[in-house]
C-alpha cells in the first residue's frame, strides 16, 4: 500500500512540476529576450555645445538656449541654405561650424541687446550627417552617423541580421576622391575579437551591405 502511495505521488510530482519547469523555462527565455532587445537599442545622444569635433550640417535640428531668455530660446532647423533664423539676429550662419563656435557667434550677436548672454546650442537631431545600412538586415535604411561611430554599431542599429545573412562577407562602401573603394567586415570574426582594424571608424554617406 505504501509503494503503491509513493508511486502515485511520484507521477502526480512528474506531471506538476514538468509544465511548471517548461513555463519557468520559457519566462527565464522572454526575460532574456528583453534584456538583449534593450541592449541592441542604442540612444543617440544629443551633440552639446562643449562638442569640439563635430561641424553641423545642412538639415540639423539645433537646440538654442539663452540662460534666462526663454523669448530667445528655441529648436530650429539648419536650413539648405546652412543658416538658422533667431529673434533679432534673423539669418545665423550655421553649417560648417562646431556647436560651440555657433553659441559664441549667437552670444556676440545677442551683445546688442542682452546683457552678457549665455548660449548653449545642443544638436538635437543629426540628419546632415548619414550612414546607409542595406541587405540582410532588419531593418535596412540610413541612420544618424554619431562621433566615433563603428560598422558594429551601425549594424546593431539596424536591428541584427536576417537567416540569410552571410557575415563573413559584409564590406562597406566609400566614396573617396570621387572613387569607390571597398572595406571587408567579417563579423563572426570581429564580435571574437579578431581582426579590429575592419571595425573602422564611419564617414558620412558610407553604405554597409549585408549580403
Amino acid at each position: 500500500m505504501n509503494l503503491s502511495v509513493s508511486l502515485l505521488v511520484g507521477l502526480l510530482l512528474v506531471f506538476v512540476g514538468g509544465p511548471g519547469q517548461e513555463a519557468s523555462k520559457h519566462v527565464a527565455q522572454d526575460v532574456a529576450d528583453s534584456k538583449t532587445r534593450a541592449k541592441s537599442v542604442t540612444p543617440n545622444p544629443p551633440i552639446a555645445s562643449n562638442d569640439t569635433e563635430y561641424k553641423i550640417g545642412e538639415q540639423d535640428v539645433l537646440r538654442v538656449d539663452v540662460w534666462k531668455e526663454p523669448d530667445f530660446s528655441r529648436q530650429v532647423p539648419v536650413r539648405p541654405d546652412g543658416k538658422i533664423t533667431l529673434p533679432l539676429l534673423n539669418d545665423v550662419q550655421a553649417a560648417g561650424l562646431t556647436p560651440m563656435q555657433l553659441s559664441v557667434a549667437i552670444s556676440d550677436g545677442l551683445k546688442r541687446f542682452i546683457t552678457a548672454p549665455q548660449v548653449t546650442v545642443t544638436v538635437a537631431d543629426i540628419n546632415s550627417r548619414r550612414v546607409y545600412v542595406t541587405g540582410e538586415v532588419s531593418h535596412a535604411g540610413s541612420f544618424a552617423l554619431l562621433p566615433n561611430m563603428t560598422v558594429l554599431q551601425a549594424l546593431t542599429s539596424a536591428g541584427g541580421f536576417t537567416q540569410f545573412a552571410k557575415l563573413k562577407n559584409i564590406y562597406i562602401l566609400r566614396t573617396v576622391n570621387g572613387k569607390q573603394v571597398t572595406f571587408p567586415f567579417n563579423y563572426k570574426e570581429v564580435v571574437k575579437g579578431h581582426n579590429q582594424e575592419q571595425n573602422i571608424l564611419l564617414e558620412s554617406g558610407d553604405l554597409i551591405v549585408v549580403p
